[in-house]
């Protein structure tokens, strides 16, 4: 898909941050995983809420009786991660920086933006969460602990091989305590910066209604959080000399090196870059930027113009390596670091982050034709 390459920063949800229960849509266990079950959220999108209804009628998909807060676990690859599923309030915007209660870390694309929207209004719904991290209050970490100890409403393994757990939190006071506790906190979006600006706009459009709120999982990164991982680069069109040259040249130390020791030599505040036949290692200049930053902002602008092509793994990055290109290794980086760039008013350039997993489509989902009122 093909976007403008126009990239905004999306608006800013101002605090308190809360969570609204909600009645939620369900897949069943063998349809969640299912690539097959993509089919019920394809276009034309207006048929998507008739398309769930007939599903019901099949026994496909479950929606719940009655309004509830959730907690999710999912188990995926030895990993767990445990997050709170509520409709977000999106009524209140920030104006300044300690009034913000959810902080996006990249740009957007309001092509993109207005796409996704587009797609939620004719769908009717929130078909998947966006993912916020953040730092757990103690007594909702509490709360979450005492919790899994409880038998869940629902478990079971679905058709990806995710280990799914649900509770369901519907007691009055439950709600009411993780809200006042979570009030004063700010959340970092893992995964959905585009879905969450939709928000933000169909929002604005429609203020007063159910568009108010937006499906959110909200994870306490310091229990039990997402993986953060890099995500590598390779630059089309630039050779490994013109790349050592040009971070010469913007302040960065460089040293070749063998290629059996250049992954290792990876490290904060380090790159590994390669054509496939040298190494190198190039050290960050120590400017407060971190290295995914002073990439795209001191060394990529000076480079021969180049496709930048964004990979998950080292692996897909160095099958790409050759004469004409050259492989850029990123460290991870560290979620503190993150969050201090953002808490300076900065956005990290475009895929800068990974955070995995990220749960399978169908297990928690919200309709907004289900419900007309939703209690908080």
């Amino acid at each position: 898909m093909d976007f403008d390459a126009t990239v905004v920063t999306p608006p800013y949800v101002a605090k308190p941050l809360r969570l609204s229960a909600f009645r939620a849509m369900m897949l069943s266990p063998a349809r969640i995983g299912d690539p097959a079950s993509a089919r019920a959220f394809a276009r034309p999108y207006r048929s998507v809420a008739g398309r769930l209804q007939e599903w019901e009628r099949r026994g496909h998909v479950v929606t719940d009786d009655d309004p509830a807060l959730y907690l999710h676990e999912y188990t995926a690859g030895g990993l767990t991660v445990r997050g709170l599923v509520g409709a977000l309030d999106l009524s209140r915007r920030a104006t300044r920086l300690d009034d913000r209660a959810i902080w996006p870390h990249e740009g957007i694309h309001p092509v993109q933006v207005d796409e996704l929207a587009d797609r939620m209004l004719e769908m009717e719904m929130n078909p998947a969460p966006i993912l916020l991290v953040h730092d757990g209050p103690a007594a909702v970490r509490a709360f979450v602990r005492r919790l899994v100890t409880t038998p869940p409403h629902r478990e079971y393994t679905d058709r990806a091989g995710q280990h799914q757990r649900l509770w369901r939190i519907d007691a009055p006071e439950d709600v009411e305590m993780l809200n006042d506790a979570l009030a004063p906190s700010s959340a970092l979006i893992a995964d959905g910066h585009h879905r969450y600006a939709a928000y933000l706009r169909l929002q604005q459009e429609r203020p007063g209604t159910a568009w108010d709120s937006g499906l959110a999982m909200l994870v306490d990164q310091g229990d039990t959080g997402l993986f953060l991982g890099a995500i590598h680069r390779t630059l089309r069109g630039v050779a490994l000399d013109d790349l050592l040259s040009a971070a010469r040249a913007a302040g960065g130390s460089v040293r070749t090196v063998h290629a059996g020791t250049a992954l290792g030599a990876l490290a904060p505040g380090r790159l590994t870059v390669t054509d496939g036949d040298e190494w190198a290692v190039i050290e960050v200049p120590e400017r407060g930027l971190l290295p995914v930053e002073w990439l795209h902002l001191d060394l990529v602008p000076t480079l021969p113009a180049s496709q930048v092509a964004y990979h998950h793994s080292v692996e897909e990055a160095l099958l790409l390596a050759e004469a004409r290109t050259s492989a850029v290794l990123l460290p991870a980086p560290d979620f503190a670091d993150v969050v201090r760039v953002i808490n300076r008013g900065r956005l990290l350039p475009e895929k800068a982050t990974s955070f995995q997993p990220k749960p399978s489509l169908g297990v928690l989902m919200r309709s907004l034709n289900v419900a007309p009122v939703e209690q908080s």
